[in-house]
């Protein structure tokens, strides 16, 4: 699997939050979350997910995601 470089780890701690809040937020689970930062893909609908848990609106999708 390709590696995929993006912002959310720095995006997430800027708006001082953790892991589990944002999984919570997003409805998906915290380990969904650390694979993501790590670089592992993901599907469309868990993008649209963690972008409105940031509190984000979907036009700024690459503030997070650079694909």
């Amino acid at each position: 699997m390709t590696k995929n470089a993006n912002n959310l780890k720095k995006v997430r701690e800027n708006l001082l939050m953790s892991k589990a809040e944002l999984a919570r937020k997003a409805a998906i689970s915290p380990l969904t979350i650390d694979r993501i930062e790590k670089g592992y893909g993901c599907r469309v609908d868990t993008k649209r997910k963690i972008i409105q848990a940031l509190g984000l609106k979907l036009s700024e999708k690459e503030k997070v995601f650079r694909d």
